[in-house]
């Protein structure tokens, strides 16, 4: 799955910007600020990495059915996970 990270603890603001966010998201090691918000491409990640993470008490998992898209809070970070492009959105 492909990662972006969004660096802020509020969940009011990342759902201002979610939308703004997956339409047009940063390439790969590529940061670049939404309404005064670092967001950066963060890669690929493993599905056994959210797994991991789901286990993790101080973890919040959110996921978005229609679009595949699962959504880790954890410290001062969100991570949207999408599926890659050779995976099929369900």
């Amino acid at each position: 799955m492909k990662c972006i990270s969004v660096y802020t603890n509020s969940f009011e603001l990342f759902s201002d910007i979610y939308e703004q966010v997956l339409s047009s998201p940063p390439e790969e090691n590529e940061d670049i600020v939404v309404e005064g918000v670092t967001v950066s491409g963060s890669g690929d990640v493993p599905d056994q990495y959210i797994e991991r993470m789901r286990q993790k008490p101080e973890v919040v998992v959110m996921r978005e059915k229609e679009r595949n898209i699962m959504i880790l809070q954890h410290g001062n970070v969100f991570e949207i996970c999408l599926p890659s492009d050779d995976e099929e959105i369900a």
